[in-house]
């Protein structure tokens, strides 16, 4: 009798974990090979590494990469609140049962409940939640002017508080020039040590450009021990990204509009230059937690 309990709970369990809210879609992206990506065309390189819809009135979805098994997600809650559930591929109960993750709000005021408590989000403002929460849901002040979660996960060795960023309380690293085309702001907001933020491998944050500046990241570097992703938004309607990517020596463009992600694997530079200026958001995972563990490359050493 007990053992037939315990098969039927099992039994139950599975069917939960592989249960999919009619909100909530995601896709799986494998890990590329630097020899195989030199020989993509457009549509490859565009299907393996740009994520084409991070937002949707409604709905949550997700990209989960296996480069560091980094998950990157986007929830856009209307009149009705949005339950951050697991995903299949997890195979846990709760999302963040083996994971940590960090949210950006790029849209209007919103609010983040975890386990029971409520953070207000404003637009630009930053929540990370540590491994083990049970609860996470998202609702939108305004229907009409609906927040915009951008969220990263990273798998998470042990469990660390919730904390709210703003960019007041960001690390702040002025970087380029208006003569390089480059004058940026780097806001550092889900990075170990700033504001009172513990993380395990999560790092996140926004740069900002200002305006007759268009190149980012530069000169352009790749990190062996973290890979990396950027969300490109406030491009202008009728605006554009071109975001490289690839070894130094074998880089490829891509075209990004407003709201687009692009996947950087760790073999792979990641800079781009806009048709006007704009704003992103970097987010990565690896093997240590060094901001500047970066391998730089020199401008004319581009190909």
């Amino acid at each position: 009798m007990k053992k037939t309990f315990l098969l039927l709970s099992f039994a139950f369990m599975a069917i939960t974990l592989m249960a999919q809210n009619s909100y909530t879609h995601y896709e799986v992206r494998y890990a590329n090979h630097p020899e195989d990506a030199k020989h993509y065309d457009t549509q490859r390189l565009r299907k393996e590494f740009l994520i084409q819809k991070v937002f949707a009135p409604g709905e949550v979805n997700w990209v989960y990469s296996m480069y560091d098994r980094f998950l990157i997600g986007g929830a856009e809650p209307t009149a009705t609140p949005l339950k951050l559930e697991s995903i299949a591929p997890l195979r846990t109960q709760h999302f963040l049962d083996n994971r940590e993750m960090g949210i950006i709000n790029i849209g209007g005021e919103g609010t983040v409940t975890v386990d029971g408590k409520a953070y207000q989000l404003g637009f630009k403002e930053a929540l990370y939640i540590g491994r083990g929460a049970q609860e996470i849901t998202l609702t939108s002040k305004n229907a009409a002017s609906p927040a915009k979660f951008y969220i990263n996960s990273a798998p998470a060795h042990t469990a660390y508080p919730v904390r709210k960023v703003t960019l007041k309380e960001a690390k702040i690293i002025k970087a380029g020039s208006l003569a390089g085309s480059n004058d940026r702001v780097i806001n550092q907001l889900i990075i170990d040590g700033v504001a009172g933020v513990r993380t395990c491998q999560l790092q996140m944050g926004l740069t900002e450009l200002k305006t007759g500046s268009v190149w980012n990241t530069m000169p352009a570097h790749t990190h062996l021990r973290r890979m990396e992703t950027y969300l490109y938004f406030q491009v202008p309607q009728d605006q554009m990204i071109c975001h490289l990517m690839g070894e130094p020596q074998e880089t490829r463009p891509m075209w990004l509009s407003n709201e687009q992600a692009v996947i950087s694997p760790q073999w792979s530079i990641h800079c781009a230059a806009g048709t006007s200026n704009y704003s992103f958001i970097w987010g990565m995972a690896g093997e240590n937690l060094d901001y500047g563990d970066m391998q730089v490359i020199k401008t004319n050493d581009l190909k």
